[in-house]
């Protein structure tokens, strides 16, 4: 009943992760419009409304927000690890400046609550999975200072807003978020959508940048879209909390998993220490969001990998960037 109520309005609606939550709520009678710049939506439903804006204007964010509820914010830019110096930055910046834009907007607009995403990236190295309290000022590990930093100044920003406005803001810390419609892009793809993508075309040998004995907490995108429909609904008080799977898997498992998925398990996997991985252990405490959204995972990482074979297997364009 929550979001039946309510207009909301989700950025990036086209992208992968604003397409999911769009499914999710109209999966829950909600009334959608979906911001979008360049690329057209992949939701094809009429109850969803669409209309064409670039969110780095603040008029075309009030344009957007013009009757609006509810704002999911997923508008970004996306990258990887190993992504050169000056790509990270121009997606730091272009991330901070549509988050502003939107926060600014919706504090004039008088909109009821907003989703913004920080990230995990924001925690610290730990050998345990890592509670929101354990975070304070500690710098993130060093293959996340930039984007770390980046979304930790978004939560302040989200704190200001909340601090002088009336709008309610749900603060999500995600972990690694994986489904279909992720990006495959060979230059922006994160580690599962990389891996997927060689499997099912059969390369051989398979290169897997680290040592694969890294750890990840991987939550599959329906979960994530559900986890951040409860924080909207049940805690938007700016006070961040992690999404996630709250277990651990090597990324020589997820190799496995996926390879066993496309039928090429007999493949040759050379892992390239050499190649940047990022952090070698991260892992949230997800105990938060059982007791406060009842929140937890419904899809285990092996059915998700499954699944998500299956669907790219089947998509006529091997390559999808996600923006």
């Amino acid at each position: 009943m929550f979001f039946e109520r309510r207009l909301s309005l989700v950025t990036g609606g086209s992208g992968f992760i604003g397409t999911h939550l769009g499914k999710a709520l109209l999966e829950r009678g909600g009334k959608v419009r979906l911001a979008i710049h360049h690329r057209a939506p992949i939701i094809a439903d009429p109850r969803a409304e669409v209309v064409h804006v670039d969110l780095s204007r603040q008029e075309e964010c009030l344009k957007a927000m013009r009757g609006v509820s509810l704002v999911l914010h997923a508008a970004g830019a996306v990258s990887g690890v190993g992504a050169p110096a000056e790509n990270a930055m121009a997606g730091i910046a272009t991330n901070l400046n549509l988050t502003a834009q939107v926060l600014q907007a919706a504090r004039t607009s008088g909109v009821e609550r907003l989703l913004i995403f920080s990230s995990s990236t924001v925690y610290p190295e730990s050998d345990h999975p890592i509670r929101e309290d354990e975070l304070g000022e500690q710098p993130p590990h060093p293959s996340y200072l930039g984007y770390g930093r980046m979304r930790r100044y978004v939560e302040h920003l989200a704190e200001f807003v909340a601090a002088h406005s009336h709008v309610g803001i749900a603060l999500v810390r995600p972990t690694a978020v994986y489904g279909p419609h992720d990006d495959f892009n060979p230059t922006t793809s994160h580690v599962i959508p990389a891996l997927v993508r060689k499997a099912v075309d059969q390369l051989d040998p398979l290169e897997v940048w680290g040592t694969g004995n890294e750890v990840r907490d991987f939550v599959h995108v329906d979960d994530f879209a559900r986890g951040c429909l409860l924080a909207l609904e049940k805690h938007a008080v700016c006070d961040p909390i992690n999404i996630g799977s709250g277990a651990g898997v090597t990324i020589r498992q997820v190799v496995d998993t996926i390879l066993q998925a496309a039928g090429h398990g007999g493949a040759t996997v050379r892992f390239d220490p050499s190649k940047p991985a990022g952090i070698p252990v991260r892992l949230v405490d997800t105990s938060k969001a059982k007791r406060l959204l009842g929140f937890e995972p419904r899809i285990s990482i092996e059915d998700g990998l499954r699944d998500l074979v299956r669907w790219y297997a089947s998509q006529p364009r091997r390559i999808v960037a996600a923006t």
